[in-house]
């Protein structure tokens, strides 16, 4: 269904301006074709006015006012047949009709998820956003992408008075206009007064403090305001010592999986380039490392083989370690409306969450029993003859140790293990067999764990074995869970692996980037995430312990495992240099803070889980002396001697100096120790190639400084920093994916899928149609074996903790936690049980109970939730006065090494009164 469902006139895009223009009234589009028509009401008509209903502002986001209303019965269409939330109803008869939310409750008691979808597709005003209630008229509309979750939801900012006042979804690719309640009611934060709006720098008298992380001080008795000037010179200028007295492996960075593709591009190029070394990583190795790992090695690209949207044309939907509803809504949404049309929704998940209402069958299997399930579901198709037999001959290879493997895991054998009734194994193994399509998405819930890799080997055997891949409506889809986790991969901010995938330690393509940089580069990987907060705290003897770091636009400090270890290794920095929007929980811990842009502050691309690379644009500016990111690297980088200037490069045409690829290469070509959200990756390039890269004149051009006092402000702001002048080079050193997405062509378009190599390409939604870009072009198929998890509960610790997020918040919550819609929506951590706990503990919901585990402790409210098994507990990671993280355990899938959030040993007791959310 359409967001707006008319092609009536959009009122908010008429200004009022020039003779016969509609004036811009708060009835939307009614007032719009009520000018259009010329209609007034007729006093008549007036005198039988009948009373009207009182308004409802109980909701934080939204105001009800159904005297507006016409009855058009857009509302409740979007409700069940677009978002399929189902609260909006339609009672009563003749004059008693009337639009209801749920059994005719307030709208913010009701069961309401406040995406907003109503709000958008109301014509009236009967349904409107609390911040923009009234005339509509604004300043400007700008497009741009959402910045939260890795769907990519085209969105406008409506801004009035300098300040984003709405926001309504596009008929982008990814959404066709549907919003999340973050999407539509978190853009608030960028006008938080917490923002940062000077450079700050730590006083001598203020020795860093790893209790600030959770108890935030006056700010003025940690930090003193600075120039921009003395706080890069000091910024740089301890980075640079660091490197002269202990080399290049003393530093490291961390780049940002919430910024655009341009600097997460510019930052590793800076760490390779001006550190010396491949320390640069993000924070997609906490999230689907293993995931990209086992991808990596089965079918050569760690990038999703079809597009969400494309469950529409599936007849079994396999949702495993995912919450969609919560963390991919409108991914969700496509979902609903594909079971409303008769495809079977199969969730494995040992939380039973809210997209069980609309599954088929629920498999809710035991915590860290995943291989067990899965190799079950394997068994029951390779022995009962359900096997693909001409997929297998013609895209497989180690078919024959697969099936020796399944052959100990017979579903009677696993029920007691994985906890699911043989017969249901059985059931669903033949159902996603026989299907004539079938697709696979997954999250975090399958790849946080010591065996997440080995979980996507199972996965990409079932869609192998039973040919499912290749096809429209199949493949394997793991749902990235940031707006830009998938793009700061593509661009290199990993620490083995340059843009595009290309090893650091293949000589062929270091020597091209070398020549492409005029830098040489370390031929040996970096340190990944947990890797550097170890070396952080090694010896100092250790020749690679990591003594200074600079960090864009991360927050170690919570979202790390193990945070009081984090937290210590971040302390002991001699140098910590930290570019954020706020005072994150790890910059309390920096010796200098840079105030950087909130993403409707900038301008560039960012790239979804369906490998779209989309165009967002800069809405407003950032505040006080706040200064775009972009331009805060290219000045850090000239302050480590990299002559950097963008501005005034001119972008080369479509297929102007772009390095040539092998024949073969394609999606995810080639290989290598990768463990993160890979996509395209060309076979090393010839030797002649290099030459194509940007001469020695290109380089010496960039030798102008760049300008400090008022920068972003006049003449320059046109420019954006050099963004398309970055993206230009980028493009070069991606050519092997997005060579043909040129700036010009996504000022057209605003979104372009990859691969995509010559600018009439459209894209390629869908990949592995014929081979895959492994060594053979065949997927290899690894049978996977149960490893526990690291630590089991016992006497001491008898229950079992997993970790996520929820609908309202986002990763560590310094952007959704600083939103006043969704903060009043879901404002303190809770700790969700089930009810059976809950009564064996003595335990009540709202109550206060203390969570421990052997590495700390938390206290949070009690939230009954049925749907979490028994024996276990659920806490959201978005809370710094209670952050889940301080009790995960930090031990690592051997292959992904990435650490086991969703996986430890607790205990749960009952404390005083309720936790209160943090100021």
């Amino acid at each position: 269904m359409a967001a707006t469902g008319t092609d009536a006139p959009s009122p908010a895009r008429r200004e009022g301006k020039g003779e016969g223009a509609a004036p811009i009234g708060q009835h939307g589009e009614l007032s719009a074709w009520a000018h259009r028509m010329g209609i007034t009401v007729r006093p008549a008509l007036q005198a039988l006015k009948r009373a009207q209903p009182a308004p409802d502002l109980s909701h934080p986001a939204m105001a009800v006012n159904l005297s507006a209303c016409i009855q058009c019965t857009r509302c409740v269409r979007a409700c069940r047949e677009a978002q399929v939330n189902d609260v909006i109803g339609y009672a009563g008869r003749g004059s008693h009709a009337r639009i209801v939310f749920d059994l005719e409750d307030p709208m913010g008691a009701s069961t309401c998820v406040a995406c907003g979808e109503c709000v958008q597709t109301c014509p009236t005003g009967a349904l409107m956003p609390k911040a923009h209630i009234g005339p509509q008229k604004v300043d400007r509309q700008v497009d741009s992408v959402c910045p939260f979750c890795g769907v990519g939801c085209q969105i406008t900012y409506h801004v009035r008075d300098e300040q984003i006042v709405s926001v309504t979804g596009r008929d982008g690719p990814a959404n066709e206009g549907r919003l999340c309640v973050k999407g539509r009611f978190g853009f608030d934060y960028v006008a938080s007064p917490e923002r940062i709006t000077r450079p700050l720098i730590r006083r001598a008298d203020a020795p860093k403090n790893v209790e600030h992380c959770e108890q935030h001080p006056d700010w003025r008795s940690v930090f003193r305001e600075a120039t921009w000037e003395e706080a890069l010179d000091l910024a740089a200028g301890k980075l640079v010592e660091l490197k002269a007295q202990h080399g290049p492996k003393a530093l490291a960075g961390f780049g940002s999986a919430k910024g655009s593709n341009e600097e997460a591009y510019l930052f590793q190029k800076l760490v390779r380039t001006g550190f010396g070394s491949n320390n640069v990583d993000h924070c997609t190795r906490l999230c689907h490392a293993s995931s990209v790992a086992a991808l990596l090695e089965g079918v050569g690209s760690g990038a999703v083989s079809n597009p969400v949207k494309d469950v529409e044309h599936a007849e079994l939907i396999l949702i495993i370690g995912s919450n969609p509803t919560a963390n991919h809504p409108v991914a969700a949404t496509w979902m609903k409306n594909a079971a409303q049309r008769g495809a079977k929704i199969v969730l494995a998940d040992p939380r039973v969450t809210d997209i069980a209402r609309h599954a088929w069958r629920v498999l809710p299997f035991k915590p860290g029993a995943d291989v067990a399930m899965l190799n079950a579901l394997l068994h029951v198709i390779v022995t009962e003859g359900l096997c693909d037999e001409a997929f297998l001959r013609e895209r497989a290879d180690n078919f024959e140790a697969l099936k020796q493997n399944v052959q100990g895991y017979s579903p009677e054998a696993m029920a007691p293990i994985c906890g699911i009734p043989a017969a249901t194994l059985r059931e669903v193994a033949r159902a996603y067999a026989t299907a004539r399509t079938a697709i696979i998405l997954w999250g975090m819930g399958v790849s946080q764990h010591v065996h997440g890799t080995d979980n996507v080997r199972c996965l990409i055997a079932l869609a192998t074995c039973t040919g499912q891949i290749g096809r429209p409506g199949t493949g394997l889809h793991p749902l990235r869970g940031q707006n830009n986790v998938q793009g700061a991969s593509d661009a290199g901010l990993i620490p083995m692996m340059y843009p595009n995938y290309q090893h650091v330690a293949d000589a062929s393509a270091r020597e091209w980037f070398e020549d492409f940089w005029g830098q040489p580069l370390d031929p040996n990987p970096g340190y990944t995430v947990v890797e550097i907060m170890h070396k952080a705290l090694a010896d100092d003897s250790d020749p690679h312990k990591v003594r200074g770091m600079y960090i864009m636009g991360e927050n170690p400090a919570m979202s790390d495992p193990d945070l009081n270890h984090a937290r210590h290794a971040l302390s002991s920095l001699e140098h910590l240099v930290v570019q954020d929007i706020f005072l994150t929980e790890t910059a309390w811990l920096a010796d200098v803070v840079l105030p950087a842009s909130a993403w409707p502050e900038k301008t560039g691309t960012v790239s979804n889980t369906d490998r779209m690379v989309q165009l967002g644009q800069q809405a407003l500016q950032p505040p006080g002396e706040a200064r775009a990111d972009l331009w805060i690297i290219q000045q850090m980088a000239q302050r480590l001697g990299l002559d950097w200037r963008y501005e005034n490069e001119t972008p080369s045409r479509a297929g102007e100096s772009l390095p040539r690829t092998r024949s073969g290469a394609g999606v995810g070509a080639g290989g290598g120790e990768c463990e993160y959200a890979a996509g395209p990756h060309p076979h090393p390039l010839p030797r002649g190639a290099r030459e194509q890269g940007p001469t020695h004149a290109d380089r010496s051009a960039q030798k102008r400084p760049l300008p400090l006092a008022g920068e972003g402000r006049g003449e320059r702001a046109a420019a954006y920093h050099g963004v398309a002048a970055v993206y230009d080079e980028m493009r070069r050193a991606m050519h092997g994916a997005i060579a043909g997405i040129t700036w010009e062509r996504l000022q057209r378009e605003s979104s372009v899928t990859y691969p995509c190599l010559a600018e009439d390409d459209p894209g390629q939604p869908i990949v592995f149609t014929d081979s895959v870009p492994t060594a053979s072009g065949r997927i290899q198929l690894v049978p996977a074996d149960i490893i526990p998890p690291d630590e089991r509960p016992d006497a001491d610790y008898p229950m079992v903790l997993i970790t996520g997020r929820q609908l309202e918040h986002w990763h560590t919550g310094a952007m959704t936690r600083r939103s006043e819609v969704l903060h009043a929506i879901e404002p303190g951590p809770t700790v969700s049980m089930h009810g059976d706990d809950l009564a064996r503990l003595g335990l009540q919901p709202g109550a206060t109970a203390r969570v421990q585990s052997r590495r700390g402790e938390v206290a949070l409210t009690v939230r009954r939730d049925d749907g979490t098994p028994p024996g276990s507990v659920f806490i959201p990671f978005a809370y710094r006065e209670a952050a889940a993280n301080l009790l995960t355990n930090a031990a690592l899938d051997p292959f992904g090494k990435i650490p086991e959030f969703k996986y430890c040993a607790v205990r749960v007791e009952r404390v005083g009164s309720p936790a209160l959310p943090a100021a």
